[in-house]
């Protein structure tokens, strides 16, 4: 079996919330308890929360995380390059990556959490997979986490009381329940690669020129496609 295929799990926790979530948890649970204990130990609350927490709920929260008035967003070339022309050429050659793979990407981009985290163990090129662990999924989760905190969420609370007068979800204490599942996944990722920047880049892998070494990009904005 493809040792990669453990990060299948985390699809539907990244994913809109249906029916079948608290069942996909307790998979992706047990599988971190063979391969990631500490990460099944982050991921609990989550599971918890999901328990007690009705599906329309589950459903706001998740759109107000990532979607609507978004703490971050699930798109990685968004959440690396922001609007700058990289993340187009990211974006454009991912669908190159996925069409290659046979991954169907659904109504979702190539580059959403869910579609990398399946394409990854369908990749046959052991230097394209660990570019695209080491150079894009854990920095691009880093940056998605460091959203989550407290001094981040306060401003932009503030800033969207200034242009919307109103914030959805203000006052929850289920806010930032999401950063569970992003850390359990970054530290699941740490356990098979390491962080890299990034040198130059062979035009064969263009599609992650300069993942590590972009500046720091703004999530208050949807992103467009390109």
């Amino acid at each position: 079996m493809n040792h990669l295929a453990k990060y299948r799990p985390f699809t539907p926790l990244v994913s809109y919330p249906d029916a079948g979530l608290p069942a996909a948890v307790e998979r992706c649970t047990a599988m971190l308890g063979l391969h990631c204990p500490e990460a099944a130990a982050t991921l609990a609350p989550f599971a918890q929360w999901l328990a007690a927490t009705p599906l329309h709920d589950q459903e706001e929260v998740y759109a107000r995380t990532f979607h609507i008035q978004a703490i971050c967003y699930l798109d990685l070339g968004f959440v690396l390059f922001g609007e700058d022309y990289k993340r187009g050429e990211f974006l454009v050659n991912m669908k190159r990556e996925q069409a290659l793979a046979g991954n169907h990407c659904g109504d979702e981009l190539p580059d959403n959490l869910a579609n990398v985290l399946n394409l990854l163990p369908l990749l046959q090129d052991r230097e394209l997979v660990a570019d695209l662990g080491s150079r894009v999924m854990v920095p691009a989760l880093r940056r998605m986490l460091e959203e989550f905190e407290s001094a981040r969420m306060t401003m932009r609370d503030r800033m969207l009381k200034r242009k919307h007068n109103a914030i959805l979800l203000e006052g929850r204490t289920d806010r930032n329940i999401y950063a569970h599942v992003l850390q359990a996944l970054l530290q699941l990722l740490l356990t098979d690669f390491e962080e890299r920047k990034a040198p130059a880049v062979p035009s064969s892998q263009a599609f992650i020129h300069g993942a590590s070494s972009c500046g720091t990009c703004t999530t208050h904005s949807k992103p467009s496609n390109p």
